[in-house]
């Protein structure tokens, strides 16, 4: 097992790894930014590393200034969190040609996964069923205009890179096919330094479910169950439930049995998630995320794995400390997403944060990094805290989560608390009612009079 670990990363997940180490008995090294000076994953960790100014790129994507600061503490491993360096291949390469094992993926694979194309074709030869759509890029021309009529319009046109709804044109129909293109196309050279775009179906009112995989790296993967994540704003996950309300046990073990055996056929370790669309019953490869992503604690309260600590585990050259047949789900989770947002603009509220009040009780989890007095920074994503509860049934936790919503205590900064107290409250979302479009269109609904 490893001595020391550098988490290359902060906020919340920085502090998640933190405990899994130390639960584990390993020592931790935190990096910061200098607005991260009094964070608390810089309080918490056994040592604590300045690797920058608080722009992103130079302190937490700063590739040199980590890997000296672990080479300073001596650190025989690194766990990068999600987002920031997490999904960068060669960060992974630089990290093991420095003898410090990457707690993650092999390089290899997420490169593959992180080309879309690439990752398309990998999940088609590995057995998962894909959108249609391309088979490579597209430009503007009558090849497009070919693809696009077998296809049928509506057409998504994706960029190839990257994600987060940027180099995405919805195209509805032949005259406005080259224009879209052109257009996703400047956009994922802007944000991605990659110009590469391609074409799939456009589904109309699809579900966004992800199963949990986990591999040993020596051909042998298992799942943990789905997520239903389709309740989204602008391509980004606002709430996450486990299971997914619209599967049955017979449909789960399916799906889950065949990413398994995907994983286990590309000889993947660690943590990864297989994000597919769901429509009228058939699923639908979209993308593959090789890290651990930030609703895993559902995955957790409904299956009693530490995720986390079995990254570590795998990493450290241990097996898995569960096998499939060990894997149950027990009852519901569900995850709200607290930003530090205005609720209805969405506008981010950095500043002190005067009151924070966690809730409590049965069954109620709080992964955050806030503490009164904290100045949250304008330079970072506007999560500040995963608000995750479960319940014997799908009922039982939404309505323990209204109550967890009610107890909780943010002053200082505005948050998303207000949306997720809606959310709860709207018949579609009680019932389970919903698609990956639902909640932009109820909040481009007007509101009834008070």
């Amino acid at each position: 097992m490893f001595r020391k670990i550098l988490i290359a990363n902060r906020g919340e997940i920085a502090l998640r790894v933190l405990r899994a180490a130390r639960d584990l008995g390993i020592r931790t090294v935190a990096v910061h930014s200098t607005a991260d000076t009094t964070a608390m994953h810089v309080r918490l960790a056994d040592e604590a590393i300045c690797i920058g100014p608080p722009p992103a790129r130079d302190s937490y994507l700063n590739i040199p200034n980590i890997i000296a600061a672990a080479e300073i503490a001596g650190a025989d491993a690194i766990h990068p969190g999600y987002g920031f360096l997490s999904e960068n291949a060669r960060f992974a390469e630089i990290v093991e040609e420095h003898r410090i094992t990457w707690i993650g993926p092999r390089p290899e694979h997420i490169r593959t996964m992180g080309d879309k194309m690439e990752a398309k074709r990998t999940a088609a030869r590995l057995g998962l069923p894909l959108v249609p759509g391309s088979d490579g890029p597209v430009t503007p021309g009558p090849e497009a205009a070919r693809l696009a009529g077998e296809v049928g319009f509506p057409v998504l046109v994706k960029a190839a890179a990257g994600g987060g709804g940027r180099g995405m044109k919805v195209v509805e129909s032949p005259a406005a096919l080259d224009g879209a293109i052109a257009q996703a196309r400047n956009e994922a050279k802007a944000a991605f330094g990659n110009d590469a775009v391609y074409l799939e179906k456009y589904l109309k009112a699809p579900r966004h479910i992800e199963f949990q995989i986990f591999g040993d790296g020596k051909g042998h993967a298992i799942h943990l169950g789905e997520r239903d994540c389709s309740l989204q704003r602008r391509h980004q996950k606002v709430l996450e439930e486990a299971p997914s309300p619209v599967l049955g046990e017979e449909e789960r073990a399916r799906m889950g049995r065949i990413c398994a055996d995907a994983m286990a056929e590309l000889g993947y370790r660690g943590a990864g998630t297989i994000e597919f669309l769901w429509e009228d019953g058939r699923f639908f490869f979209i993308e593959m995320n090789t890290r651990l992503q930030v609703e895993h604690p559902v995955t957790e309260l409904v299956t009693g794995v530490d995720l986390v600590a079995e990254q570590i585990r795998v990493a450290a050259g241990l097996p898995l400390s569960v096998s499939q047949g060990d894997i149950r789900l027990h009852g519901h989770a569900i995850e709200c997403r607290i930003n530090a947002e205005d609720p209805e603009t969405f506008a981010p509220s950095p500043g002190e944060v005067t009151e924070w009040h966690a809730p409590g009780g049965p069954h109620v989890r709080v992964d955050s990094a806030l503490f009164r007095g904290w100045r949250i920074p304008p330079h970072y994503d506007s999560l500040i805290a995963k608000l995750i509860v479960w319940g014997e049934d799908r009922e039982a936790a939404i309505a323990r989560m209204a109550r967890a919503l009610e107890e909780t205590a943010i002053g200082g900064v505005r948050t998303t608390i207000p949306l997720h107290q809606r959310l709860l409250g709207e018949p579609d979302v009680r019932a389970g009612r919903y698609s990956i479009k639902w909640l932009e269109q109820a909040l481009a609904k007007p509101k009834p009079p008070a």
